[in-house]
């Protein structure tokens, strides 16, 4: 059983922004965990400490402080040097990594096109607040290095050129239909490499890879040993996946086909089969979680037909990622 999933991919900026989400999404920011050390003036408020005129907080005077920041009213009261702290504004790198591998343009609606609003409205999120976003999809093995990525943009006008990117890489999968999806764990090599920037990366997939979901997670939480990114990895699954037994006609003796190998299995689906599938899947979903924490990536599972507002106001905000 193959099912056409072409039309179900968006086709213009409302279909992966759609009106009103952006007013409610103005609030809103990205979040990071770490220690920025951003390279150009945002709006945010850093962790970092330094010489903007935010009055942050006081310390106790250590050898190579600078002494003009010296309080010396301070000093009078407490008879010993204190110094004052300030906070420096800084920007942040946003990273939106999609899969678009031929799995994810399954379901109703498909994960591909849940993907890609979700990446809109962050991309959106980014943008507004002027941090740097850069946005990649991968997964088709005819793109060379099987990625498609645009480079960092900042502004508010970026929005157009995000949805442009989007909606260039949909009108080319349906084009081309389902095909080979490459190595995912390359694609994120290529598309992470000499980002050394500090900020945070979100990956969304359904880690249905052959290979395992590891490899790849281990590129994408690379900067997080070195203090310098936040990972998020956000697994999407269709509403049929996660309860087989509610998709209609998914019963008795059936001939199903992989989309990423053309494989086909004979199979019937009794209730006791889709009860195996299931605690398999949670197996599974356990699995991917201890993989993406071992390597310091935050695993979040949500479904494809999930509204993208509720994603962003809910799990994500909850998760820290924005605030």
């Amino acid at each position: 059983m193959i099912v056409d999933v072409s039309a179900r991919l968006p086709e213009t900026l409302e279909d992966l922004l759609g009106p009103g989400l952006a007013g409610r999404l103005d609030a809103l920011d990205v979040v990071s965990r770490k220690v920025m050390a951003g390279k150009m003036p945002g709006e945010r408020r850093s962790k970092r400490r330094g010489r903007s005129v935010e009055f942050d907080d006081f310390r106790e005077y250590v050898p190579g402080d600078d002494p003009r920041h010296i309080d010396w009213n301070a000093c009078a009261r407490l008879d010993r040097l204190i110094v004052k702290l300030f906070r420096e504004e800084e920007d942040l790198s946003l990273r939106l990594i999609v899969d678009a591998s031929a799995s994810m343009q399954t379901g109703a609606p498909s994960k591909l096109t849940f993907a890609m609003r979700l990446a809109m409205a962050l991309a959106y999120v980014g943008l507004v607040k002027q941090n740097r976003v850069s946005v990649a999809v991968f997964g088709r093995e005819r793109w060379p290095g099987g990625v498609r990525a645009l480079a960092p943009l900042r502004g508010r006008a970026g929005v157009q050129r995000v949805g442009a990117f989007l909606l260039t890489a949909a009108a080319d999968i349906r084009a081309s239909g389902p095909g080979p999806a490459g190595a995912p764990a390359e694609a994120l090599r290529a598309i992470l490499r000499g980002r050394a920037e500090r900020g945070v990366s979100l990956l969304v997939s359904d880690f249905h890879w052959d290979e395992g979901a590891a490899p790849a997670l281990a590129y994408l939480g690379a900067g997080v040993g070195l203090g310098g990114a936040d990972a998020y990895a956000l697994r999407v699954l269709s509403p049929s996946e996660l309860d087989p037994a509610a998709e209609p006609g998914l019963s008795g003796d059936l001939r199903l086909t992989d989309v990423e190998s053309a494989r086909a299995a004979e199979v019937t689906v009794t209730p006791a089969s889709v009860a195996a599938y299931r605690a398999a899947l949670e197996a599974d979903t356990k699995r991917l979680r201890v993989t993406s924490a071992a390597r310091g990536v935050a695993l979040v599972r949500v479904r494809s037909d999930a509204p993208v507002e509720e994603v962003v106001l809910g799990s994500l905000r909850r998760g820290g990622m924005l605030g």
